[in-house]
């Protein structure tokens, strides 16, 4: 177990022991974006946080930290666990080595569990376990959680769950947590609906909340996010291949990493955009890129309550997106604060983003109102929703 960084957070008389669980502590990407947010509101609010990873992850994708966090992170392989197999069948059951290597493994995760176990019975009377990721509650569920309050997380929307194995996961390692939180009210009567009786909703909160909207002067279009498939850059750069040829001034800044950063690339070199897209990297400092721009584009085709598109409005840059996901419906109000176009209409989100880069009115109106709807998200009413679960499931 790798104890990353142990944090001196202000702890007061009502404060509580929360631990935050997740796949990794430091992977690029919004849950880990949030795990570490919301451990910092929670230590500035007189709480002691522990955010756990079960696993390390590769350079390429690993997240910059700040070496002087106020709380204490725990990475508890020093190397990723071996991936579960199914063993089908009589051939598969006559497997020996494959079912030693399967035993290795469940040994190997009691006794990380165990670890678990030891920092959850240190814990203070009215601690929480805060677990991020359902391929972490595997861990969790294997460990001593009792006197604790348990709540357990799904990032995704009821649909991109149902798309994957993760919704057979979910109901089966969240059936009897205290509290299973998804990002919207429409997406927790989704799952209630399909007999899951314990859900609620929680929206992420605003990462800032600067003081006045970005000056929208620079004709550039930003896009913020991991390079991998779910994040559709590749969507995106198809729409703007429609889009950029009426507005031939105007750039696309991409900001990120990613698995599919080479293969990206490509395709823009392949559809000609070379001249108009400039590939930026991953930055720290994501309102400066967004200050630095006029429009934000999304073109996901999978979300959950997306972070970045919190960030852009909350900058007050008008977003132009698809409409992937209940959590994007809740951000975004169409026609009012922002664009939304129907998932993978690629020719929509492109009418969308020349009609916001041929319109310096509408682009400012809609960054004004974008930049004072979104502060119903704001950090401080987010965090007083935390605490006030706390104390109802506690009682």
């Amino acid at each position: 177990m790798s104890q990353q960084s142990v944090g001196a957070g202000p702890v007061t008389d009502g404060g509580r022991d929360v631990f935050i669980v997740s796949n990794s502590v430091d992977e690029l990407g919004g849950v880990t974006t949030w795990s570490h947010q919301m451990a910092g509101l929670l230590t500035g609010r007189g709480h002691r946080v522990h955010v756990v990873g079960i696993a390390p992850v590769a350079e390429e994708i690993r997240q910059q930290l700040p070496a002087d966090l106020p709380y204490a992170t725990t990475t508890l392989y020093e190397s990723h666990p071996p991936a579960a197999r199914r063993l089908h069948g009589i051939k598969g059951r006559l497997n020996a080595p494959e079912r030693r290597r399967q035993a290795a493994r469940r040994a190997g995760m009691r006794a990380k569990a165990e670890q678990l176990s030891a920092l959850f019975r240190a814990a203070r009377p009215g601690a929480v376990v805060i677990v991020t990721q359902v391929w972490a509650m595997e861990w969790v569920g294997l460990s001593d959680t009792k006197g604790l309050t348990l709540i357990g997380m799904s990032h995704e929307s009821f649909e991109a769950s149902h798309k994957s194995t993760r919704a057979a996961r979910v109901r089966r390692h969240y059936r009897d947590v205290d509290r299973m939180l998804v990002l919207t009210p429409e997406d927790a009567d989704l799952w209630i609906r399909s007999g899951m009786q314990n859900v609620g909703s929680m929206p992420n909160p605003l990462p800032f909340m600067p003081d006045t909207p970005a000056p929208r002067t620079e004709k550039v279009v930003a896009c913020v996010g991991r390079l991998a498939d779910e994040k559709g850059v590749d969507l995106l750069l198809d729409a703007w291949a429609d889009a950029v040829p009426q507005h031939p001034d105007w750039t696309l800044r991409i900001y990120g990493a990613g698995v599919d950063a080479q293969m990206l690339r490509e395709r823009c070199t392949s559809l000609g955009l070379d001249d108009s897209v400039e590939w930026m990297g991953s930055t720290n400092d994501v309102l400066g890129a967004l200050r630095g721009a006029s429009v934000f584009a999304q073109a996901s085709r999978a979300e959950g309550f997306p972070i970045t598109l919190l960030e852009a409005m909350a900058a007050g840059v008008p977003c132009a997106a698809f409409d992937c996901a209940p959590g994007v419906r809740a951000i975004v109000t169409h026609g009012e604060d922002g664009l939304l176009a129907r998932l993978g209409n690629t020719m929509e989100l492109a009418g969308h983003l020349r009609l916001l880069m041929a319109d310096k009115e509408l682009r400012d109106r809609m960054g004004d109102a974008a930049f004072q709807s979104v502060r119903r998200y704001s950090s401080a009413e987010i965090t007083d929703r935390w605490e006030k679960l706390f104390a109802f499931l506690e009682r």
